[in-house]
């Protein structure tokens, strides 16, 4: 039987986190938590935790995502493979029975990430519903695999994945964002496992920031957004300068779409993407769907125009704004994907 790891970050525990190290070390896990530079107020409920559990210490506040790599490269350096991981939140959302329910699915598909996901019934603090909806839209629009609840920390997933996460970018509560972001573009399944949804205080011990995590969470579709706004900077202003000039629609259209799409496929190639895929083939595909998208704006803009009272320049905004998603999706989930294998289960 393969060996089992709970791998706890906690930054300022609630004096739960005793009970938590207690109960799974009975269930014969070998329990690592990472104080991630809590303070010395803190001491008493890490040094009761310690009776259970190893305590890896920071030195100062570095984050969640920071803690878990920490987590990792502990339990890279320290155990002897074949065993299976599983991440956990320090408050108490986790139960005993869940963690099991998530362990045993990685255990049974070793190749897979497995997700606790809760359904969101019941009492749920506002913030946590909102949140998740949000970011679970943005992930399926992001990479276009379906995951329910993309901020889940309970995940398990065995000791071949731990090379692969410790290569993934983010300190904070984007890592788990950009873990799932990275499994998708790879073509790695990602599995998700009914568990009860718990709160505990309206989640009051969460210190998720919603504004400054919430950027960092959805900062790739953030340089997405702002790459395709300066190309469209480029194209309107072209547009109106060669409509000003008495060309027809239709050619103004063209021609500045001409120069925004090269600019854009630059930028999304090396900013947005990071993509690695052959130049010649992943400009075939993107001018492609360009031409495609320009056949469809044009047509669009031209119906527009011709057939509502509205002008020329607000219908060109209306036709990107429609365009944009289309061209978001398909860029993600083929253009700049890595080849692999089905993105979810």
């Amino acid at each position: 039987m393969n060996n089992k790891i709970a791998l706890i970050p906690a930054y300022c525990p609630c004096e739960c986190l005793a009970d938590i190290a207690r109960d799974l070390s009975r269930k014969d896990y070998s329990v690592i938590i990472i104080n991630d530079g809590s303070g010395s107020e803190y001491d008493q409920i890490f040094s009761r935790a310690g009776e259970f559990a190893q305590i890896v210490e920071h030195g100062k506040n570095r984050g969640k995502g920071a803690a878990l790599r920490t987590g990792l490269e502990y339990i890279l350096s320290g155990f002897v493979p074949p065993y299976t991981v599983v991440t956990l939140d320090a408050d108490g959302q986790h139960s005993v029975a869940d963690t099991e329910k998530v362990v045993s699915a990685a255990e049974k598909f070793p190749e897979r990430l497995i997700l606790g996901s809760r359904d969101f019934k019941g009492k749920v603090p506002a913030k946590s519903l909102i949140g998740n909806t949000i970011t679970r839209a943005v992930f399926r629009l992001s990479s276009g695999v379906k995951v329910r609840d993309t901020q889940t920390g309970l995940r398990a997933f065995s000791d071949s994945h731990i090379k692969r996460m410790l290569d993934i970018s983010g300190d904070r509560y984007e890592y788990e964002m950009n873990v799932l972001m990275e499994y998708a573009k790879a073509g790695l399944t990602i599995t998700e496992v009914p568990i009860e949804t718990i709160y505990i205080d309206d989640n009051s011990s969460s210190h998720f920031d919603p504004i400054q995590d919430s950027c960092r969470i959805y900062r790739e579709i953030l340089k997405f957004s702002a790459s395709s706004l300066a190309c469209f900077g480029i194209d309107y202003v072209l547009f109106c300068i060669l409509s000003g000039l008495s060309l027809p629609i239709a050619s103004s259209n063209v021609l500045a779409r001409i120069v925004s799409s090269g600019v854009n496929y630059d930028l999304n190639r090396k900013m947005v993407f990071k993509s690695k895929a052959s130049v010649k083939r992943s400009a075939f595909q993107y001018f492609s769907l360009a031409l495609f998208i320009l056949m469809c704006n044009t047509m669009l803009l031209q119906l527009i125009t011709e057939h509502t009272p509205i002008n020329r320049y607000a219908a060109k905004i209306m036709t990107e704004m429609i365009m944009f998603i289309v061209s978001w999706t398909v860029q993600k989930t083929v253009i700049f994907r890595i080849k692999g294998e089905k993105a979810h289960e």
